[in-house]
């Protein structure tokens, strides 16, 4: 089943394609170079047909053996000259539109990394690298090499077309008849063809993501033994961008020889009118192969237009995928008069804090104090907003309603970076990045000495298993840390968020992927660093909650219950039973 995509305006095309060569301007010097030696190419080629009709005309025709040689050599000259104009026109033109496409690529990189989490929520990974690879590669071939043989073949056509009268009126006139039908056709090509690259590029972004999906949940797919339906989800999507694919390669396989045979029944009328013109001794021989070589000039142009205008259409909805991007607008960001966060004790309030995804609402009238060195634990249901509540602090996304304030500074009035440089955060999805131990640890600080790095993974009770590593803290953990355990990669992250020392941390269930054993380690190394700082734990474990100064309940997006763990026992049925189902039966015996 093909899906109906919703044709852009032709208006909204230019100006995608013009912004395009907007990119080209910072590298004007490699272009003008490209396209100068495109210019000399296209008087080489006009002249080149004048030294074939002097050969034979005055040369063989003559029987002058001078003129010959002059021609020939004329000739070889001019081929050795189109050979270096045509070697600076590769070379300028490939390095202005590389340039462009290394723009583009970090403009997509730039925006990704600034845009809010809600535009990642919304985005599929394969289709952003679809648009970060294949739509970019395309609109460098517009800027590049399309574009150059557009303006090669106007300038020749032109160009051609005025030595054709000049040569001969009735001739060039039976020339150029077919050239309205041949640029309508193209337009009409062009036309149609445009939508369906659209869809072919989005559906390539579907395939990228299924492709991604499946290398990256590899092991879930071989644990539930689901390798043949992923196979067949895969077939689908495939075949539906085949059917795509195909539509667009029988029109190009229509529009390309139907081009042709405009053009060569031209051919064959000028062949034969002109041939009754050297017969009736109103044209030399030498004139009639002239014009056929401008001929077959003039055809070469509407070929490479009608080849070139695909790649504009498929440039021209890659366009539009690739702005979609740089357009967006992050959320979360600077307000105008933003202020850098100066040092904090880490005093911490929520007044009236409400936020909604949309229509749908996650938290209602979220109200509480954490005062510096507390620790605030987070409890609820799944889907009570607990996450939410620790997101809204370091500004992943901005409430809908009340503001938060950190020693009495609102969170909306200071810097993102400033902001985020006074909290440590260990996610409940642990990620690693695909480098070593010490630059995945010092990712926050890249600039911090080695034994910093080494006092951090003490702290975090991950220096001994890092030294039993091949290569210690040089190891690389490959993708997304697959070679570590899932303690050992929480671990280095706890790592990371205490080597940057920051006044508040963040720990959504930290300790949820590691041993008894290992998580007594951790809270002893975490208890001596707790201190001084203001902590929030989404917890799942008794141990944890019992060190809490403050615990708050969240059901449906409200606090329905807050105060110590003996407190909360006596006074909140909730609570009572969170902690008969969840916290008592997972609980270990300390040390």
């Amino acid at each position: 089943m093909i899906v109906m995509i919703a044709q852009p305006t032709a208006h909204s095309v230019w100006r995608n394609l013009w912004r395009c060569y907007g990119y080209l301007r910072p590298y004007w010097k490699a272009t003008c170079v490209a396209y100068a030696a495109t210019l000399a190419l296209n008087v080489l080629s006009i002249v080149s047909p004048q030294w074939i009709r002097a050969a034979i005309d005055d040369g063989i025709g003559r029987r002058d053996l001078p003129s010959l040689s002059w021609s020939v050599a004329a000739l070889l000259m001019l081929t050795l000259l189109k050979g270096g104009f045509t070697f600076l026109q590769g070379r300028w033109s490939e390095v202005a539109s590389q340039n462009v496409a290394y723009d583009l690529r970090a403009d997509i990189q730039r925006k990704l990394t600034i845009l809010s989490f809600s535009f990642h929520d919304q985005s599929e990974a394969g289709d952003l690298l679809s648009r970060a690879v294949q739509d970019v590669d395309r609109i460098r071939f517009l800027t590049g090499r399309a574009t150059l043989r557009i303006v090669e073949s106007l300038a020749l056509l032109i160009g051609t077309a005025a030595i054709l009268f000049w040569m001969n009126p009735q001739l060039a006139l039976l020339a150029i008849a077919g050239a309205p039908v041949l640029i309508h056709r193209s337009l009409s090509f062009g036309r149609r063809i445009r939508p369906l690259s659209l869809a072919i590029q989005r559906q390539l972004g579907v395939l990228t993501t299924r492709l991604e999906q499946n290398l990256r949940g590899a092991r879930i797919v071989k644990a539930f033994a689901q390798e043949q339906a992923e196979i067949e989800r895969f077939e689908r999507e495939n075949e539906h961008w085949f059917e795509l694919s195909a539509r667009s390669a029988r029109l190009t396989a229509v529009n390309g020889p139907l081009l042709n045979l405009i053009a060569n029944i031209g051919v064959v009328f000028i062949l034969w009118y002109g041939g009754r013109l050297v017969l009736e001794r109103q044209l030399s021989i030498g004139e009639l192969v002239a014009f056929m070589t401008y001929m077959a000039q003039l055809v070469g142009p509407v070929r490479v237009l009608g080849q070139i205008i695909p790649a504009i259409a498929q440039a021209g909805a890659a366009a539009e995928r690739v702005f979609e991007i740089a357009d967006a607008a992050p959320d979360v960001r600077d307000a105008p008069d933003a202020m850098p966060l100066p040092p904090i004790k880490g005093h911490v309030r929520f007044e009236q804090v409400s936020f909604a995804y949309g229509r749908h609402s996650v938290l209602r009238d979220i109200t509480f104090e954490a005062r510096p060195g507390q620790i605030i634990a987070l409890l609820g249901r799944t889907g009570s907003g607990k996450s939410t509540v620790v997101n809204l602090l370091p500004r992943f996304f901005d409430p809908t309603a009340g503001r938060i304030t950190i020693d009495g500074y609102d969170i909306r009035t200071v810097t993102l970076a400033s902001l985020r440089a006074h909290i440590g955060i260990v996610l409940q999805e642990t990620t690693l990045f695909a480098a070593t131990i010490r630059e995945n640890i010092a990712f926050g600080r890249p600039d911090a000495a080695d034994e910093e790095v080494i006092a951090a993974a003490k702290a975090a009770q991950a220096h001994d298993f890092i030294m039993q590593t091949p290569d210690g803290y040089h190891t690389q953990v490959g993708e997304r840390g697959v070679t570590l355990s899932g303690g050992q990669k929480q671990r280095i992250a706890i790592a990371r968020a205490l080597l940057t020392d920051p006044r508040i941390l963040i720990l959504d269930d930290a300790t949820s992927s590691v041993d008894a054993e290992t998580e007594q380690l951790i809270q002893r190394a975490l208890d001596r660093l707790m201190v001084g700082r203001t902590t929030f734990v989404i917890a799942h474990r008794l141990s944890t909650v019992r060190k809490a100064d403050l615990i708050l309940v969240l059901d449906r997006g409200q606090i329905v219950a807050r105060g110590t763990h003996e407190e909360l026992l006596r006074t909140s049925g909730l609570y009572a039973d969170i902690y008969h189902r969840q916290l008592k039966p997972r609980d270990y015996p300390s040390s």
